[in-house]
C-alpha cells in the first residue's frame, strides 16, 4: 500500500509539473512584464467638459469640472484593478483635464480592448421591451430591408442577422423607429428603439432585434456588486447583488408588469431588456414579482465577456466622455541597465544560497535545493491557482485579465517583491524541518523515525506561519489596489507552491533516502547544543535601543516633512523632450539618472523613451518626471548636455498630480490596518491574546524603524518601498510565529517552570534556524543591493534593513510584549 501511495504522489507531482510548463509555454505569449520591467502602452486622455452634466444645466464650475477629473481617474484605475492582475500607472496631468494611463506591454488585440475599456460609459439601466415588439419585429423582418452594419441569415427556419464583416460605417438602428412606429397602434414617438442581441445558433453568432423602450425603469446605480456565475445548465451569467433601494424597486417593477399587474393587465408576460452601454444583454421574461435582492444577466456570452461586463458595472460610470488624445509605447520605468543589473542580482544571490544550502545541510540540501528549482517549475501553476483563488474575493475575479481566464499575473516589482518573501519562506519552512530531524536524530531515533517525528513537529510551525501570511495576503488583495494587488497575488502563489514543495516534495524524497543504507543524515552545526543564552535578561537595554531607533527615524522624517516622499506620492515635474535620433545612438535611462543625481542631487526620477503611435507627437520622445523644487535646473541640465548630440528639444513641461492618488493611498492603509486585524483575530485563535499583541507590536516596530532607517540614508519612498514593507510585514510575521509556537510546545512539555523560563529556552531552540534563515534571506537581498541599479537597488536596501530588525524584533519585542500578559506566571 505504502509503495502504491508513493507511486500516487509522484505521479501527481509529474502531472502539476506538465500542468505548470503548459501554462508557461511559450513564455512570450504567457507572461506579461509589468511597465516597469518591460514598458508598454502609454495612453493621454482628455476629459471632455463639455460633455459634463450639472444639476442646474449651467456650464461646470473648476471644482466641478476637477472632481470629475478625479472621478474618471478612479473609475479607470478600478477597471484595471478589478482583474487583480495588471498594475496600470494612472495619474493626472496637473488641472488641465489630461489623464495619464499607462499599462504593460501588451499586444496589438489588448490595446485596442484597452480603447474600448478606457472609452467605456458603463451605463446600465433596465428598460421594458415594447408592448408590441413582437409585432413589430416581425413587420421588419417582413419588409426585407437590411440593418446598417448587419446582413441577413437563415438558421433552424427562423430569421436572424449577422455582423457584415464588409461595413465599415457606425452601427446604429435607432433610424428604424420612425418608420416602423405607425404599426404601434399611433405610440406617439420616441417610445422605443431597434437594439440587438446576440445569441448563439448551432454555433453561430446570430443577432435579433427587438423594440425596447427609451425610459429606464431601473438605473445600474440600484446594482450593488456583479460577477461572473454559471446557472444550473452550465450556462454563462453575471449574477447582480441589488442594493436596499434596488430590492424594494426591483420587487415592484416585476410585481407591475408581471401577468395582471398594475402595467399589464393582460396575461401576456412582458420583457424587460438589461441594457448597458446602447447593448441588450438579455431580454428576460417577468412571469411574476421577485424579491430578494439578487437579479441576473443571462445572455449567449463568454466567461470572459460576462468578466468583463462585471468589471464595467463594479467600476462604475465615467462622469464624461473621454478622448485619447495620444497614444505612445514607452521604454521600462527602471531602464534595461537597472534591470539586467537586477536580473544578474538576483541568480547570483540563489546561487549564493544554493551552494550555502548544500555545504550546511549536506545531503539534505540536495532536496531543498531540488525544491527551490521545483518551486521555479511550479511557479505558474501557483500564479494561475492565485489568481482564480483569490478571484473568490474580488470583484470579477482576479484570473479576470484582458488577456483572459488563462492568462497569468502580470509580473512587476512589487510582484517580485512577494516572490522574495516566499522563496525566503520556502527555505525557512526547509530549515524547520531539517533541523527537527536533527534534533530527532539527537535524542537516539532511528532515520525513518526522525523523518516522520520532525515533519509532524515542524508542520504546525510552517502551517501557522503560511496561513498567517497567506491570510494577509488575501486582505490585502481584497483592500488594496494596483502594486498592493500584484504584491498579493504573486504572495499567494508562492506560498502555495513552497508548501508543497516543503511538506510533500522534500519527504518524497527523503522516503527515498531512508530506504538506501543511511542510518543517519548528518548536518553542520552553527551553534552548540544545550545553548542558554539569556535573551530576555537584556530585554531593558533592547528596548532602550528601539526607542533610541524609532526616535532618531521619527525625528528625521518629522525635518525633512514632504521631502521623504517621492514623485509617487506628491507629484512633481513632467519634462516631454523630443528626440530626433534613434533610441540606439540617445543617452540612456541610467545614464541621464547618473546625470541629475551628480550634478543636482536630484535622488529620484522617472524617465521613459516613448514612440508615438496616434495624437499630436511623433517619433520618438523622452519623458523625466521628478520633483519639481529643480524641474528648471534639470531642463536646463538636459537640454545643454544632449541638445546637440541627440538632439533634444523641450516640447512640453508641467506639474503632474501624485502617481498614487489619495484614494489609492487610503486603500493601502486600509489594507494594513485589516490584515493586522486579521493577524490579531487568527493567532488568538491558535495560540492566545499575548501571542496576537506580540506579533503586531514586533511588525510595527519593524515597519516604522526600517521606514526611519531608510530615510536616514537619504532616500524617498516610492512604490517600491511600499513592497518592501509589505514583504517585511510578512517577513517579520514569519519569523515571530517561528518562536511562539515553540514557546507554545513548550509550555506543555515543561509544567511548572515560569513563563519567562520557558520563552527563553524557546528562543535558544530556535536561534540556529533563525540565523540560518535570516542569513540566507539577508544574503540574497544584499547581493541585489550590491549588484542592483536605481529603484532595485533601492528596495533591497529597505529589504536588508527589514530582515535585520525583523530578525532583533522576534525575540527583542515580540517575546517580552506577550510576557507582559504573563509576568510571575509558570507553565501549568
Amino acid at each position: 500500500m505504502k509503495n502504491s501511495n508513493s507511486i500516487w504522489r509522484w505521479g501527481v507531482l509529474i502531472a502539476m509539473c506538465a500542468w505548470s510548463i503548459w501554462l508557461a509555454y511559450p513564455p512570450e505569449d504567457k507572461f506579461t512584464l509589468g511597465i516597469d520591467l518591460s514598458g508598454g502602452y502609454r495612453f493621454v486622455l482628455g476629459v471632455d467638459y463639455d460633455t459634463l452634466k450639472t444639476e442646474d444645466g449651467t456650464p461646470p464650475s473648476e471644482d466641478e469640472k476637477r472632481r470629475a477629473q478625479d472621478q474618471a481617474l478612479e473609475v479607470l484605475r478600478n477597471r484595471i484593478d478589478s482583474a487583480g492582475t495588471r498594475e496600470a500607472v494612472v495619474y493626472k496631468e496637473g488641472q488641465t483635464g489630461r489623464i495619464v494611463f499607462e499599462i504593460p506591454g501588451v499586444g496589438n488585440t489588448e490595446r485596442e480592448k484597452l480603447e474600448a475599456l478606457i472609452k467605456r460609459p458603463a451605463v446600465l439601466r433596465f428598460r421594458m421591451v415594447h408592448e408590441n415588439n413582437f409585432q413589430m419585429v416581425n413587420e421588419l423582418l417582413a419588409s426585407g430591408k437590411e440593418l446598417p452594419g448587419y446582413k441577413r441569415v437563415t438558421l433552424e427556419d427562423r430569421p436572424y442577422f449577422q455582423l457584415d464583416p464588409d461595413f465599415e460605417g457606425e452601427l446604429n438602428t435607432d433610424e428604424y423607429f420612425l418608420e416602423f412606429d405607425a404599426i404601434t397602434a399611433n405610440k406617439a414617438a420616441p417610445q422605443a428603439e431597434v437594439l440587438m442581441q446576440k445569441e448563439l445558433v448551432n454555433g453561430y453568432e446570430v443577432f435579433e432585434p427587438y423594440y425596447v423602450n427609451l425610459e429606464a425603469v431601473m438605473e445600474g446605480s440600484d446594482i450593488r456588486r456583479a460577477y461572473p456565475d454559471y446557472d444550473e445548465y452550465g450556462q454563462v451569467q453575471v449574477a447582480l447583488g441589488l442594493t436596499s433601494e434596488g430590492s424594494k424597486t426591483f420587487f415592484e417593477v416585476t410585481r407591475d408588469y408581471a401577468p395582471g399587474g398594475a402595467a399589464n393587465p393582460g396575461q401576456v408576460p412582458r420583457l424587460m431588456g438589461i441594457v448597458m452601454d446602447d447593448t441588450l444583454y438579455s431580454a428576460p421574461r417577468i412571469n411574476e414579482a421577485i424579491a430578494g435582492g439578487n437579479a441576473v444577466i443571462t445572455g449567449q456570452f463568454s466567461f470572459e465577456e460576462a468578466a468583463s461586463l462585471s468589471a464595467a458595472l463594479n467600476s462604475g460610470s465615467l462622469p464624461a466622455e473621454i478622448e485619447i488624445l495620444m497614444q505612445q509605447q514607452v521604454e521600462p520605468t527602471l531602464g534595461r541597465e537597472s534591470i539586467e543589473q537586477g536580473i544578474t542580482a538576483a541568480l547570483v544571490g540563489l546561487a549564493a544560497v544554493v551552494i550555502f544550502m548544500l555545504i550546511y545541510y549536506l545531503i539534505a540540501g540536495v532536496v531543498v535545493n531540488l525544491a527551490l528549482l521545483l518551486d521555479a517549475v511550479l511557479l505558474p501553476l501557483g500564479m494561475f491557482v492565485a489568481a482564480g483563488f483569490l478571484g473568490i474575493f474580488g470583484s470579477g475575479g482576479a484570473a479576470q485579465s484582458l488577456g483572459g481566464v488563462n492568462a497569468l499575473p502580470t509580473l512587476t516589482l512589487p510582484g517580485i517583491a512577494g516572490l522574495v518573501l516566499t522563496i525566503g519562506m520556502a527555505v525557512d519552512a526547509n530549515v524547520l524541518i531539517f533541523e527537527r530531524i536533527r534534533e530527532e536524530q539527537k535524542a537516539g531515533k532511528r532515520l525513518r523515525s526522525a523523518i516522520t517525528s520532525g515533519y509532524e513537529k515542524a508542520f504546525s510551525t510552517i502551517f501557522d506561519a503560511n496561513i498567517t501570511t497567506l491570510l494577509v495576503a488575501v486582505i490585502l488583495f481584497t483592500q488594496g489596489s494596483g502594486p498592493i494587488r500584484g504584491f498579493a497575488v504573486m504572495l499567494t502563489a508562492g506560498i502555495l507552491v513552497s508548501m508543497y514543495t516543503a511538506l510533500v516534495f522534500t519527504r518524497m524524497g527523503f522516503d527515498l533516502i531512508a530506504k538506501s543504507a543511511l542510518d543517519q543524515i548528518k548536518m553542520m552545526s552553527i551553534l552548540p547544543d544545550n545553548l542558554n543564552i539569556q535573551f530576555l535578561s537584556k530585554d531593558k537595554i533592547a528596548l532602550g535601543l528601539s526607542a533610541l531607533l524609532l526616535i532618531v527615524g521619527l525625528v528625521n522624517i518629522g525635518q525633512k516633512g514632504s521631502d521623504v516622499l517621492g514623485i509617487d506620492f506628491k507629484g512633481g515635474s513632467s519634462m516631454l523632450f523630443q528626440v530626433p535620433v534613434a533610441q540606439d545612438q540617445a543617452p540612456g535611462q541610467d545614464e541621464i539618472l547618473t546625470l541629475l543625481q551628480s550634478e543636482l542631487g536630484i535622488e529620484e526620477a522617472v524617465i521613459q523613451y516613448q514612440n508615438a503611435i496616434s495624437g499630436d507627437a511623433e517619433g520618438q520622445t523622452l519623458q523625466v518626471r521628478m520633483g519639481d523644487e529643480l524641474d528648471e535646473e534639470a531642463k536646463d541640465l538636459l537640454l545643454e548636455t544632449y541638445s546637440e548630440s541627440a538632439g533634444f528639444s523641450l516640447i512640453q513641461l508641467e506639474q503632474i498630480d501624485a502617481t498614487v492618488s489619495q484614494d489609492l493611498l487610503n486603500k493601502g492603509i486600509r489594507a494594513i490596518v485589516f490584515a493586522l486585524i486579521g493577524i490579531v483575530i487568527y493567532i488568538t485563535l491558535r495560540f492566545e491574546f499575548a501571542f496576537a499583541i506580540g506579533t503586531i507590536a514586533a511588525l510595527a516596530h519593524d515597519v516604522l524603524i526600517t521606514v526611519g532607517l531608510y530615510c536616514l540614508t537619504g532616500r524617498q519612498l516610492s512604490l517600491p518601498i511600499v513592497a518592501a514593507l509589505l514583504t517585511i510585514v510578512g517577513y517579520s510575521a514569519n519569523d515571530t510565529i517561528v518562536v511562539f509556537d515553540r514557546v507554545r510546545e513548550d509550555l506543555k512539555l515543561l509544567k511548572g517552570k515560569p513563563y519567562r523560563e520557558i520563552a527563553n529556552i524557546s528562543i535558544n531552540q530556535t536561534l540556529s534556524r533563525t540565523l540560518l534563515t535570516s542569513l540566507t534571506t539577508f544574503l540574497t537581498t544584499a547581493i541585489l543591493f550590491v549588484y542592483g541599479g536605481g529603484a532595485i537597488q533601492d528596495f533591497a536596501l529597505a529589504l536588508c534593513i527589514g530582515v535585520v530588525v525583523g530578525t532583533y524584533s522576534s525575540t527583542f519585542v515580540a517575546t517580552p510584549v506577550m510576557l507582559l500578559w504573563h509576568k510571575e506566571e509558570t507553565a501549568a
